[in-house]
Formats: C-alpha cells, structure tokens, sequence
C-alpha cells in the first residue's frame, strides 16, 4: 500500500456503514414514489432515509481508490486481472445468471410461482446492456474503473500536491454542471466515479484532520440539504424526485468525503463486540451486497405486510434493514465455506 499505517479499520467501519446504507436504499424503495399514496410519515421516513444514505455506493468506490490506487507494487497485468478483476467479475457473472433465473419466476413484475425458461432468455439477452436485478447496476460502472486504476497509480504519483487540487476541483465542477444539467463530454460515468477513486486516494494519503470541521459542515449541510430539498420537491410538484441525491451530484460527493475523513478521525475509537463485529460485516460486504435483494423479494410486495407489521415506516426501514443485514451475513459466511459457490461471495 501506499503508506505504512498500523491499522487500516476505518476503511473497514466505512464498509460496514456502506453495506448498512445499501440495504436500508433498497429496503425502502417501494415507499419512494408514493407520495399522495400512503401518509405523508410513512413517505417522508422512506425518503428522509434514502436522501441521507445516498452516499453509499460513491464510498464503496472511494475504498477501492484509497487501496488499489495507494499500492506500491508494481504492475503485473496477468496477476491483476486473475486476483483483482476476477474476484468482481466472477460474482458478477454468477449473479447475473442466478438472477435471471429466479427473474423467469416474474412475469410483468408479477411472481407465477412456475418458471419460464424464455423469460430467463429475454432477461440475459438484455444483460449486456442492463442489469438483470436492480442492484447489480453498480458493476456496469464499478468494473470499468478496474481498468483504469493501473493508469492512475503512476499518474497520480508524479503530479504536485497542487496539480491534484486542481483535477479534484475540477471533477467537483464537473458534478456541479451535472446537477445544474449543462451538456459535456467529460460527464461519461467513467470519468465521473473516476474522480471517488482519486478522491478516496487523495484522502486516504494525507492527514485530514485540519479540515475535518470543513467537512463536517459541508457534508451536515448537504444532508440537511437532501432532506428538505426532497421533501419540498414532492409538495411542489407532486412526485419524488432523487435531484437533490444522485451519485453525480456535488451533494453526495460532500457527504462522501465528510464521512471518509470522520472514519478515519474517530473510527478507532470503536472497541469491543461492536468492533469485531464491524470487521466481520466489512471481510463479507461485497457477498452480502450481492446476496441481500434475495431476501427482500417477499419484503418489498407491501401486500405481504412486512412494513406495516411495524406500525410505522420509521421503525420499519431500520428494523428491517438491520434483520437483512444479519441474515445476508449469516447466509454469506455459509456459503463461503462451500468449494465453488464461494467464488460468488468473496
């Protein structure tokens, strides 16, 4: 790596809350767009929620900026690509075809309790351009950043302190234009999630603490932001609106480097159960990303009654998340301890 430090467990805490934050977005994604539909509590706790854990994924690629892009070892392609590519690309692959098999369950979103092997078909002959389940969007964009990390290591080493400044203000320019919708060819996905690699890298190299309160009040205020922007959107114009929290926004990317430099400040002050028990959740993160929207096929169908059973949604998304997030765990260290199957959950 590319510094000596005696502990690194402030990238595993941002895991865990990373993985936390995943589930409780999916967890509470059937509320979303209902506003007018259900009380206006139960809509506002499902995007009070979703607008403050937008920042989830972006910290996920951040971690992998902070570590594949610190190393110090030198590039060997055959090995990169068989020990790091690989071990996204295989659970990938494996759970696009899972996927698209229990998807031959769902017609018209619809589950028929028999199969259909042509619906299985349509749904991986789409694959290469969509994702077969909502949540494996993320390696369409995520692998890709795989390939550009062995140009960015010695990019990144040769250029001033002040030269990365720059390229980090100027990506954050290019968030801006993004959310203020003006047209450019450098706002492709690939050069946008490239900038939380080099960000994640940028910060993970350096000591952060002198501009910790910057960060704090730049990322609380874009919190409080999210929250009030969304909900006053949805009483303007009538609908949900994620303006305020796309993973292409200045606002998250604020709140990603707020709570990167938080971790890394206080996050070793965290001992005992709790702990150990954050470095567990962390070692499985990916496998309990992949896995956890298996369990929540029968939560999301509201006619189920899962979220009601709580009598409000403000007790329901963090219950509920907290239950998959256990259950995903124990499901995940299972399987890896089965030859093959535990390719698909490193």
């Amino acid at each position: 790596m590319g510094q000596a430090r005696p502990s690194i467990f402030y990238i595993d805490f941002l895991r865990f809350i990373a993985a936390f934050a995943v589930i409780a977005i999916h967890v509470l994604g059937p509320f979303r767009f209902l506003y007018g539909d259900i009380t206006n509590a139960d809509w506002l706790a499902a995007s009070g929620i979703n607008s403050v854990t937008r920042w989830a994924v972006p910290v996920f690629m951040m971690i992998t900026g902070a570590l594949l892009v610190s190393t110090e070892r030198a590039f060997n392609c055959e090995e990169y690509l068989v020990k790091r590519l690989s071990k996204v690309a295989v659970p990938f692959i494996g759970w696009t075809l899972i996927y698209a098999v229990i998807g031959g369950f769902f017609v018209n979103d619809l589950i028929t309790g028999t199969w259909s092997a042509n619906e299985t078909m349509n749904i991986l002959s789409s694959a290469p351009n969509d994702p077969v389940w909502y949540h494996l969007w993320f390696f369409y964009d995520f692998i890709p950043l795989y390939f550009v990390i062995p140009f960015l290591i010695p990019l990144l080493k040769k250029a001033t302190p002040e030269l990365i400044k720059l390229l980090i203000v100027t990506w954050m320019v290019l968030f801006s234009m993004k959310w203020l919708k003006v047209d450019s060819f450098l706002q492709e996905n690939l050069i946008l999630y490239t900038g939380y690699l080099i960000l994640g890298w940028y910060l993970f190299n350096r000591d952060n603490r002198p501009q910790l309160k910057s960060w704090v009040i730049a990322g609380v205020s874009m919190l409080v932001f999210n929250f009030f922007g969304t909900w006053q959107l949805a009483v303007d114009t009538g609908k949900y609106s994620s303006l305020f929290m796309g993973y292409k926004t200045l606002n998250t990317v604020l709140i990603g480097g707020m709570l990167f430099v938080l971790a890394q400040t206080y996050a070793d002050k965290i001992q005992g159960k709790l702990r150990a028990f954050v470095l567990v959740v962390s070692k499985y993160s990916l496998g309990i990303y992949l896995l956890h929207p298996l369990l929540l096929i029968p939560v999301r169908e509201l006619e189920n009654g899962f979220y009601s059973a709580f009598g409000s949604n403000w007790l329901a998304i963090p219950l509920i998340t907290v239950i998959t997030l256990v259950l995903s765990l124990m499901c995940t260290m299972m399987l890896v301890k089965i030859p093959v199957i535990n390719r698909l959950v490193p």
